[in-house]
């Protein structure tokens, strides 16, 4: 070969390879979600897949996103975890408390993926934690459905006995018991977080012990629309449920995850992203207060708005002692408020809650 010739190719093979490495830069970053239930339940997977939405948006054509709906919580969240990042999935978000030792074996798996799990607290070099005070929209509902309560009682439908999910019942509790020292509280444990039927049956045997006001931690609407049918109240969880009772709904508390996935991707993006256990509540606008009933008296509607603004605000924060169990012990000292970490291991509840906790 020819002098000439050979730097003619040898600048066609380098021209090559820049427009390689440009086509490579250009391309969109990929991310991933895995949900425990149909994008369609209306509350907490529709609600994270809005938050997937509107991020992609926000990015406008930098970011790929995919996600995979009504995942087990188990061998089934493992497989499909390691298939997004075997599919290159820069970073994977999972959605679920049972996602969380199947996200810890992916990671450690594929150490260039980062990892989020949310409501989780196993942490790794690449995997964070992320998590919304929930337990603030649960206080607030407390307040509004004694205040709202004709029989005195109120019903709580409860998924699985994990931390976030009993400390939400203690605070609805709270939030009751702080305007209505007796009001009572029943729970019923359905140990799923989406299944219409046994929502609807959960509701439907809640209202036959005597609650006039139903406030659920699963994610569809089958509860309000028991409830609407008996001339009930209640509350809706994770997304804004109005239309679909909207005489028996009191007001929503919407999840917004969509501020915490555009930062993280942000930070993977500019490389300033380390492992954390991130909470989000109403003062960071992640939780919402929507549609509040226009027929709801009046002074329920300002205690709504009130309360909401003393938790934004700090003044107010649900767990903060002295407060005891229902088993008589100390469980917050007096002037202490719970921290992140102490709020993340409750297994107990509150003084005068008359149940046990499911082992």
């Amino acid at each position: 070969m020819k002098i000439n010739q050979w730097f003619k190719v040898a600048a066609l093979s380098a021209s090559a390879l820049v427009s390689s490495v440009s086509l490579a830069e250009d391309e969109p970053m990929k991310v991933g979600f895995v949900y425990v239930g149909p994008v369609g339940d209306h509350g907490w997977s529709y609600e994270h897949d809005q938050g997937r939405i509107e991020m992609e948006k926000y990015f406008d054509g930098k970011v790929e996103t995919t996600y995979v709906e009504n995942v087990s919580e188990g061998a089934d969240a493992e497989r499909v975890i390691t298939q997004l990042a075997k599919a290159g999935n820069d970073v994977i978000f999972t959605t679920s408390f049972g996602f969380m030792n199947p996200t810890i074996k992916a990671a450690k798996r594929f150490p260039n993926v980062t990892f989020e799990h949310a409501t989780g607290y196993k942490r790794g070099k690449n995997v964070s934690t992320y998590v919304l005070r929930t337990y603030e929209g649960r206080y607030v509902s407390g307040v509004a459905a004694a205040m709202e309560s004709k029989t005195n009682t109120l019903g709580y439908i409860a998924t699985f006995p994990i931390p976030e999910v009993i400390r939400d019942i203690n605070a609805t509790y709270l939030g009751a018991k702080s305007v209505n020292p007796d009001i009572k509280l029943k729970i019923v444990w359905v140990n799923t977080w989406y299944d219409p039927g046994k929502e609807s049956d959960a509701a439907n045997a809640l209202m036959d012990q005597g609650a006039d006001v139903i406030i659920q931690h699963t994610d569809s609407p089958a509860p309000l629309i028991a409830a609407e049918k008996r001339g009930m109240m209640g509350i809706g969880q994770a997304s804004d449920m109005a239309h679909f009772a909207p005489k028996s709904h009191m007001f929503s508390v919407r999840d917004h995850w969509a501020p915490h996935y555009i930062k993280t991707v942000e930070a993977v993006m500019d490389g300033t992203w380390k492992p954390q256990d991130f909470w989000g509540g109403l003062k960071e606008d992640m939780l919402q207060i929507v549609s509040i009933n226009p027929n709801l008296p009046e002074d329920v509607k300002t205690a709504i708005v009130t309360t909401e603004a003393k938790i934004k605000s700090g003044e107010l924060k649900p767990f903060t002692g002295p407060m005891k169990d229902n088993q008589g012990n100390e469980v917050i000292a007096a002037g202490h408020s719970l921290t992140d970490e102490e709020l993340a291991a409750v297994n107990w509840y509150v003084e005068r809650i008359d149940a046990k906790i499911p082992r």
